[in-house]
């Protein structure tokens, strides 16, 4: 728990690089297209419960695992964003389900410390190119980013080439932080 704590109070945070491939605005609305390279993330999942119900639960375990609660006992620093992937259904509403992961620290990448809790993989993830949508504030539960997912779906309209069975819900700041929050929602693009 001193881990993570010591990691979002006081730890460098290192944000996932990515490639810039363009930046729009449409209707008013500003948009980003990314290019993320594959890499080691730190995945535990849920399903059954709200995304509001777990995410804080789901979330804390993954910095306690950055945080030095692996069998190894390494505190690893802290990595942004942290990103839910959320699976809507028709009526827009998410799912039961989801998925959080964490990317580990790049001098972890190629030798991960082995989680201690049992509910946490380590997974190779490949590159991917995402639609993410401008910045907004606040400590962002369902509702906001069920609103911003809207409000890109919108924006990219019928035809653009995204994934619509699953959204990522990003977010770039430890709990710890109680204003000038960051998040983001981003759309897989499909590949050609």
């Amino acid at each position: 728990m001193f881990g993570m704590m010591k990691n979002s109070l006081f730890g460098n945070t290192e944000e996932t690089e990515y490639k810039l491939l363009s930046s729009e605005i449409k209707d008013g609305v500003s948009f980003e297209v990314r290019r993320y390279d594959g890499a080691k993330y730190a995945v535990v999942s849920s399903e059954g419960r709200t995304f509001d119900q777990v995410t804080g639960e789901l979330v804390r375990k993954l910095l306690m695992y950055i945080g030095g609660s692996n069998e190894q006992a390494v505190a690893m620093g802290t990595a942004a964003p942290i990103i839910v992937t959320v699976y809507p259904r028709n009526d827009g509403v998410l799912s039961r389900r989801l998925v959080v992961a964490i990317r580990i620290p790049t001098s972890y990448q190629q030798e991960a410390p082995t989680p201690s809790d049992t509910a946490i993989t380590v997974e190779d993830r490949p590159g991917m190119t995402v639609y993410a949508l401008r910045q907004f504030g606040g400590f962002a539960a369902e509702s906001e980013y069920r609103a911003e997912a809207l409000r890109l779906t919108r924006t990219l309209g019928e035809t653009a080439p995204f994934q619509r069975k699953q959204y990522f819900c990003c977010s770039y700041d430890p709990p710890l932080k109680p204003y000038g929050r960051r998040n983001e929602v981003w759309f897989l693009q499909e590949e050609p």
